[in-house]
């Protein structure tokens, strides 16, 4: 969404609710919770799949916030949406 690098400016919140397992199948799923003009606001689940079970549990959920950075690591915008 950003186009470009951006780095990671906080953790507004994180949850460990089961381990990861050696030989588990980890997925992580993001999808953006708000954009400002130059940070992006981003909820993050992270599930597994049971090696032996194939039981899907959901791991940790966090939210980040990141801000889109030039090449000399200021904050730079975030370009508008494309309209299709």
């Amino acid at each position: 969404r950003a186009r470009g690098r951006i780095a990671t400016v906080a953790v507004e919140a994180m949850r460990f609710h089961k381990p990861v397992l050696v030989g588990d199948l980890v997925s992580c799923y993001a999808r953006i919770l708000r954009e400002g003009t130059t940070s992006i606001t981003v909820v993050i689940e992270t599930w597994a799949r049971r090696r032996f079970t194939q039981e899907e549990v959901k791991v940790t959920e966090g939210t980040f916030v990141y801000v889109a950075i030039d090449e000399q690591g200021r904050p730079r915008p975030i370009p508008p949406r494309e309209t299709a």
